[in-house]
């Protein structure tokens, strides 16, 4: 019985001139790369970002450190420095896009609205947050990484990842309308 290989064998291998071996790393990671680039961007950018992501991991493969058996963490990061060229290339008179607006599709039923006020207390909770504190916290939270992983997509030590993740965490304790959000998550937990 042998087993797939991994991204990095599979990086290797793309180095040596298999084509379709990027391509697998590619199908592995798509859907996570393109819901982290979606939730960051919104849903129509992110196709279009999710393309040069792509370009911009097969341009540079060959400084993929191979010692990490999983590539997620590295795309991520591609990604990430994707976005921030995105978002530094926009003209002056663009308006970079209110967070806070990037609530999620409407829905009819009126159980939504506290859902919905939810989301944007905790939406404006992290746009208060520093950027590096906001991209470690969504990294673990919402892309499901390490936070060594985390620390590895924006180029700092996990000591460092911990820090900022603590800080995240505790800003957020702190911020506006969270203390009643985290009460209310609470009486519904220990109801179920």
């Amino acid at each position: 019985m042998t087993s797939d290989p991994d991204d990095a064998q599979l990086i290797a291998r793309s180095l040596e001139g298999d084509e379709d071996a990027f391509v697998e790393v590619v199908r592995r990671h798509e859907a996570a790369v393109g819901a982290y680039l979606a939730r960051r961007a919104g849903r129509e950018l992110a196709e279009d970002l999710l393309g040069e992501v792509w370009v911009a991991a097969l341009a540079s493969r060959a400084t993929y450190d191979r010692s990490f058996p999983d590539a997620g963490p590295w795309l991520f990061g591609v990604a990430h420095n994707t976005l921030r060229r995105h978002w530094r290339s926009r003209p002056a008179e663009e308006p970079v896009a209110d967070m806070t607006g990037m609530a999620s599709g409407w829905d009819p039923w009126t159980a939504v609205d506290s859902r919905v006020d939810a989301e944007s207390v905790l939406r404006h909770a992290l746009a208060l947050l520093k950027p590096r504190q906001r991209e470690i916290l969504t990294l673990v939270a919402w892309e499901d990484l390490t936070v060594a992983d985390a620390g590895r997509v924006l180029g700092m030590p996990p000591g460092t990842a911990r820090r900022y993740l603590h800080q995240a965490r505790m800003a957020l304790r702190s911020a506006p309308g969270m203390a009643a959000l985290l009460a209310d998550h609470n009486t519904v937990k220990e109801a179920t």
